[in-house]
C-alpha cells in the first residue's frame, strides 16, 4: 500500500491542541462556538500521559490526521450514522478516556472501507404480530360461556340437593320412589256382549267361568318380607293385587304392603320385585309396581251401576291357594264401613262371596268382567267374628281418587292431621274410666265431648294451652262428640287452615274451666290414621 507522502509535499505543521481536534466518531462537526470576551479560567487539566514512541514520530501524526479527514468526509455523506450537529465536542472529549490504552486500536482496515460497515449492522428483531381483536374477543367469550354453564351447573345441583332434603324429610325420612307421572283411569259401563260368544248366557252376561278366564290373567299374587333380601323366613304375609296398567302398576291393600320387600307372582308364575309407590293407611289402599311391559290389565266398571241381588265373582289368594275363584251376590250397596283398626269410613259393597284373609287386595268382578270393588278382609273382619257371610270390597269408584294420587304423588293430596288421639264421653265405659282417673262423678257438660289421650308435639294443636285429658266441645261452631262429628265439623279444610275450638278443664276441686284454643291443620302425607 502506497504511503500518502509520495502524493502530498512534506509540510510542518504545528500540533493540534486536544481541544480543537475534530470528533472520532462519524457525524457532521459540530460548528465552531464563539469565544467569551473574558474567559474563565479553565480548571487545570491532568497531563496526558507520554505517547508511545511510534506515535512522536510528525509524519506518523500527520497520517494520521489526514485519515481522519477522510473517514470523517464519508461519515458526513452516509445520511444515517450522522451525529447530532449540535453536540459539544468538548463535551465529547471530556467522555473520552484519556488514559485509554493507545495499543487498544481497531481493525485499520475497517478505516479504509467505512461503507461496509452498513451491511455488518444487525437490525432488531422485528415485533410480535399483535393478537387480532376479533380472535380475543371470541376467545373471551367462550371463557364466559364455559363459566356460565359451570355456574348453572352448580346451581341445580344444589337445587336438586335441597328438594331431596325437603322432599326425604317430608316424608318423615322414608325412602319411597315417587313415580313422575300422570294417571287416566277410567271406569266403563257395562258393554253389550256377543250373545254368539259360548261364554254369555242368555240374559247378556258372562258365565262364572267366562268372568274367570277373562280376568284371572290380571290378578297376581302379593308377597311381603320383612327385610330385603326377600327369603322365605323374613316372609310377612301374603295378598292379592290387581293389574291396573300395561306397564305394571298394582293396586292391592294397605295391611298387605306392612313390610319392606314385595315379591308379586303373575297368573303365569313369573316373579318380579316389586316397589311400593304409595300407600294410605286409612283407606287401606295401596300401589305396587313392577319392571314389566305388556301385561294384562283389568277393565275397571262403574260401581254406581250395581244393584242388589246382582251375582258377583270375587278372584284372589285366600290362605295362598293361587287365584280362587267364589261367587256371590251383591248383598248391599253404599255401605259406609270402619276397619277395626281406624275409624277411618268407606263406602263399600257388601256381598256374600267368601272373603278371607288371602283375597285382601283382589277384585270383586261383575258378571260383565269388570272390576267394581277391591276386597278387604280387614273391613270384613269387623264381623266375622260374630257373623258369616258378610264380605265387604271397596267401591272402585270411592277407590280411584286415592289410587290415582298415590301413583302420582305416592301419598293422598289435601290430607290434614290435628294431631291429637281422643276418645268419645257418650258412652257409659267413658264414664266408669273418667270416674277411676279423677274419682268423680263426669259432669253433664263434659258429656259428648272428646277426651284427649295424647298431642303430638310435632303439630301446632301442642303450642296451645290444651292438655292431656282435657276436652275438646266444640270445633268451629260445631259439638263434637266422636270421630264422624269431628271430620264433618273439618269438612272442606285441608293443611295449614287455621281452627277455632271450644275446650274444657276438669280441675280437682270438681269444677269446669273452659278456654277457647285456635291452631293450624297440618298436611297429612302419612296415610296413617
Amino acid at each position: 500500500m502506497n504511503d500518502y507522502r509520495d502524493f502530498y509535499p512534506r509540510k510542518e505543521e504545528p500540533p493540534v491542541p486536544p481541544e480543537q481536534q475534530m470528533p472520532t466518531d462519524a457525524g457532521e462537526p459540530a460548528p465552531p462556538q464563539e469565544q467569551p470576551a473574558e474567559r474563565a479560567e479553565q480548571p487545570q487539566q491532568p497531563t496526558p500521559p507520554t505517547q508511545p514512541p511510534f506515535m512522536q514520530n510528525p509524519m506518523d501524526y500527520y497520517n494520521d490526521t489526514v485519515y481522519r479527514s477522510r473517514m470523517q468526509q464519508q461519515q458526513q455523506q452516509d445520511p444515517y450514522r450522522q451525529q447530532n450537529p449540535y453536540q459539544d465536542p468538548y463535551q465529547q472529549q471530556q467522555q473520552q478516556n484519556p488514559y485509554q490504552n493507545p495499543y487498544q486500536q481497531q481493525n485499520p482496515y475497517q478505516q479504509h472501507y467505512p461503507q461496509f460497515q452498513q451491511f455488518r449492522q444487525v437490525p432488531p428483531p422485528p415485533p410480535p404480530p399483535p393478537v387480532p381483536k376479533e380472535k380475543t374477543a371470541e376467545m373471551n367469550k367462550k371463557i364466559y360461556i364455559a363459566a356460565g354453564a359451570m355456574a348453572v351447573l352448580i346451581f341445580l345441583l344444589c337445587i336438586y340437593c335441597i328438594g331431596a332434603d325437603i322432599f326425604h324429610g317430608a316424608l318423615g325420612g322414608e325412602e319411597i320412589s315417587v313415580p313422575h307421572v300422570t294417571v287416566n283411569l277410567k271406569t266403563q259401563s257395562k258393554p253389550d256382549l256377543d250373545p254368539a260368544d259360548e261364554n254369555v248366557t242368555a240374559d247378556g252376561e258372562y258365565t262364572v267361568r267366562g268372568v274367570a278366564e277373562l280376568v284371572r290373567p290380571s290378578i297376581v299374587e302379593v308377597y311381603t318380607y320383612n327385610d330385603s333380601s326377600r327369603r322365605n323366613s323374613s316372609l310377612a304375609g301374603t295378598g292379592s293385587g290387581i293389574i291396573i296398567s300395561e306397564d305394571g302398576y298394582i293396586i292391592t291393600n294397605a295391611h298387605v304392603v306392612e313390610g319392606v320387600a314385595y315379591k308379586v307372582v303373575l297368573d303365569d308364575e313369573k316373579e318380579y320385585s316389586a316397589e311400593l309407590v304409595g300407600s294410605d293407611n286409612k283407606t287401606d289402599l295401596a300401589v305396587l309396581k313392577i319392571n314389566a311391559s305388556g301385561l294384562t290389565a283389568a277393565v275397571l266398571g262403574n260401581s254406581d251401576e250395581t244393584y242388589v241381588g246382582e251375582n258377583v265373582v270375587a278372584i284372589g289368594n285366600p290362605a295362598g291357594l293361587t287365584n280362587s275363584v267364589t261367587k256371590g251376590i251383591v248383598s248391599a250397596i253404599g255401605r259406609q264401613i270402619r276397619s277395626d283398626s281406624n275409624s277411618y269410613r268407606m263406602e263399600c259393597i257388601q256381598t256374600d262371596a267368601a272373603i278371607s284373609p288371602g283375597n285382601s287386595g283382589g277384585a270383586l268382578v261383575n258378571m260383565y268382567g269388570q272390576v267394581i270393588g277391591i276386597t278387604s278382609s280387614k273391613y270384613a273382619s269387623s264381623f266375622s267374628s260374630v257373623y258369616e257371610g258378610l264380605g265387604f270390597a271397596i267401591t272402585i269408584n270411592e277407590a280411584l281418587p286415592v289410587i290415582t294420587d298415590l301413583m302420582e304423588n305416592g301419598y293422598v293430596e289435601g290430607r290434614f292431621r290435628i294431631g291429637i288421639t281422643f276418645g268419645s264421653t257418650s258412652s257409659a265405659t267413658a264414664a266408669q274410666e273418667f270416674k277411676e282417673h279423677f274419682g268423680k262423678e263426669m259432669p253433664k257438660e263434659l258429656e259428648n265431648a272428646l277426651w284427649i289421650s295424647a298431642i303430638s308435639a310435632d303439630c301446632d294443636i301442642h303450642n296451645t294451652d290444651l292438655s292431656v285429658n282435657d276436652f275438646i266441645l266444640e270445633v268451629e261452631g260445631k259439638r263434637v262428640a266422636c270421630y264422624d262429628d269431628l271430620v264433618e265439623a273439618l269438612d272442606g279444610h285441608k293443611g295449614g287452615d287455621q281452627v277455632k275450638a271450644h275446650c274444657a278443664h276438669f280441675k280437682d276441686d270438681g269444677t269446669v274451666e273452659y278456654y277457647d284454643i285456635s291452631f293450624k291443620l297440618e298436611e297429612d302425607r302419612s296415610g296413617n290414621f
